[in-house]
């Protein structure tokens, strides 16, 4: 009766109903949780000798309904750790304790249990969403009720993404969702049976599904769980993986530009004190540069909030928020320059600087151009902008790669291709696809240098070496080409590189040695304004034949020794670390040089 008058059913009865629990189980269990919660009942049941634990010899000869298979291993009392036996003791006389999560259940307590707890993180509902989203978790519910209960790979560069299907896709299911990193799992054997089993259980009482979050690929684990949990699993990863069972997948990817607008503009809202115009362009430069998912959105949408709040310059604090958020994986794979310098900071021929400006309007222009006119192309290929530095070291390539950063407000990551490189089969490759799949959210300007350590002329395949090494050539430009920013590779021997993949560069800029008026304009921005700077004969500096790079070098070792010797920058300083910079570069000096100098 009491049961009958009840709005929901009681505790017991779930799990009863959740585990296949016979009658004697269910009375078992409910013998077990009543001596637990009252000591009187205990001791009115069992008595002192019991040591308020019952027995299975006393439930076998108390219970109506008693059979003796009910503690074997295989039903559910231990099969689903809902008993717990003390270890050493005849089976009819080992005391039965209820598995302390059960008991906080039948109390009215339903939180994870505390074996599991550390490891998992109950996920919200995503705050910002799009409708593609939202219809594709409808369509993976949809096939998860109508195939049945198979596991569902969530694979693609949007972690954060996938997480938002993954809980939308819980919610379509009445479920909430748990989240695991993939790492956290037990690497395998009986931790890893414990856990299968604590999650099954968890899985009904929680009315939850379950996500594991992978970094690269699954790991083993994450594989093993597919295999054997029957309850609703999703893996998200970036490659999806081989299983053993039939899954369902789904590639998830970042939203493209169009949708990024559309998801700022759902974030910043009415309210936002930005002009539309001005909102318009910042929203342009920042979804043709940055591939930010629904959640990153959301968050720097908040930042940015308090940033005009304190009368902060939208554009400008947009784009540093946006860059900051995306450096942390490249930021372990290569090195960040900070780029300062402005376009003043060059001396190159007009041909040089107009190649230049035109990289600049092209990186500022792709998304107007192939978004808003209609010019996208099929596939991936031609997104990016793929250039070629030549030239001679110290004639400024990384100055100049510097100077563009600055121009688009990006950041610039340098990246020694010889170190890049290895001698084993296909770890080229591995290092390069994990340098792009980090810069593709940064929007980065990507500085390939010492390409010579990879480029060369094109030989005839004569063994398996040559072949691998033209296949790395051509995944570098692939991925070059489909980059959705702007890479950048140097060299200093143009005429080293195949002419077949010259081809396959939009840009290819030669940097010529400058020539004595390059020079001298370069002697004279090498001092910085506050510098003491003596009398400089910088006519007689420019027939020292010395690259941009040298010089500069030479011009800061100048200045630590005047600043030694407690003077204005002369002459002479200028002589003595010339002389030093030449032997550096193995060049004997010419007395015709330093004929007549101070």
């Amino acid at each position: 009766a009491a049961a009958a008058a009840m709005p929901a059913p009681a505790a017991i009865d779930i799990v009863t109903a959740l585990f296949g629990l016979s009658p004697f189980e269910r009375a078992l269990l409910l013998l077990c949780a009543g001596v637990e919660m009252d000591a009187r009942l205990a001791e009115a049941l069992l008595g002192a000798s019991q040591r308020l634990a019952p027995t299975f010899g006393f439930a076998l000869g108390a219970l109506p309904d008693a059979h003796w298979s009910a503690l074997t291993p295989a039903r559910p009392l231990r099969r689903w750790r809902l008993i717990e036996l003390e270890p050493g003791l005849p089976l009819s006389t080992t005391p039965l304790r209820i598995d302390e999560r059960l008991l906080h259940f039948l109390a009215g307590i339903n939180q994870p249990d505390a074996r599991l707890s550390p490891l998992l993180r109950s996920q919200p509902l995503p705050a910002l969403t799009s409708p593609a989203q939202h219809q594709l978790a409808r369509q993976l519910a949809d096939d998860w009720r109508r195939i049945g209960m198979r596991p569902i790979q969530l694979y693609g560069d949007d972690g954060d993404g996938a997480v938002d299907v993954a809980a939308l896709f819980a919610a379509e299911l009445g479920l909430q969702l748990q989240t695991i990193r993939g790492e956290d799992l037990p690497a395998g054997g009986e931790a890893l049976d414990t856990f299968i089993t604590l999650w099954k259980r968890e899985a009904g009482l929680l009315g939850a599904a379950l996500l594991v979050r992978c970094e690269d690929s699954a790991p083993p684990a994450a594989l093993a769980l597919a295999e054997q949990l029957q309850a609703p699993l999703l893996i998200a990863a970036r490659q999806p993986a081989v299983t053993r069972v039939p899954s369902l997948r789904q590639l998830i990817d970042k939203p493209d530009a169009t949708e990024q607008r559309r998801l700022w503009r759902q974030a910043l809202g009415d309210d936002a004190a930005i002009p539309g115009a001005v909102l318009d362009t910042v929203l342009d430069t920042v979804c043709s540069q940055f591939r930010l998912s629904a959640a990153g959105v959301e968050a720097l949408a908040t930042e940015l909030r308090a940033d005009l709040d304190a009368g902060l310059d939208p554009a400008a604090s947009l784009l540093r928020h946006c860059r900051i958020s995306s450096r942390a994986r490249l930021d372990e794979l290569a090195q960040r320059i900070d780029a300062q310098p402005g376009w003043e900071a060059l001396v190159l021929p007009e041909p040089q600087l107009a190649s230049l400006r035109q990289i600049v309007a092209q990186a500022r222009n792709r998304q107007r151009v192939y978004g808003d006119w209609g010019f996208r192309r099929d596939g991936e290929r031609g997104r990016g902008i793929s250039v070629l530095f030549a030239g001679e070291s110290g004639t400024g390539k990384t100055l100049a790669a510097e100077v563009l950063a600055g121009e688009l407000g990006l950041d610039l990551y340098r990246i020694d291709l010889s170190g890049v490189v290895s001698k084993y089969i296909g770890e080229t490759e591995k290092n390069l696809r994990r340098v792009f799949d980090a810069a593709e959210d940064s929007g980065a300007i990507l500085l390939f240098d010492e390409a010579d350590a990879l480029f060369g002329k094109r030989s005839e395949v004569k063994d398996s070496h040559d072949r691998y090494a033209n296949i790395e050539v051509s995944y570098l430009l692939q991925r070059m080409e489909a980059y959705s920013g702007l890479a950048i590779l140097t060299t200093n021997l143009k005429s080293a590189l195949d002419g077949a993949f010259q081809r396959r560069l939009r840009f290819v800029v030669q940097f010529p040695f400058p020539d004595p008026v390059q020079r001298e304009a370069i002697w004279r921005r090498s001092f910085p304004a506050q510098a003491p700077v003596g009398s400089l004969d910088y006519a007689r500096l420019a027939r020292l034949h010395f690259a941009g790079g040298a010089i500069s070098n030479i011009a800061l070792n100048a200045a630590l020794l005047a600043a030694d010797a407690d003077c204005a920058i002369g002459m002479p300083h200028l002589r003595h670390a010339a002389l030093a910079e030449t032997a550096k570069l193995n060049r004997a000096p010419s007395e015709l040089d330093f004929r007549g100098w101070p």
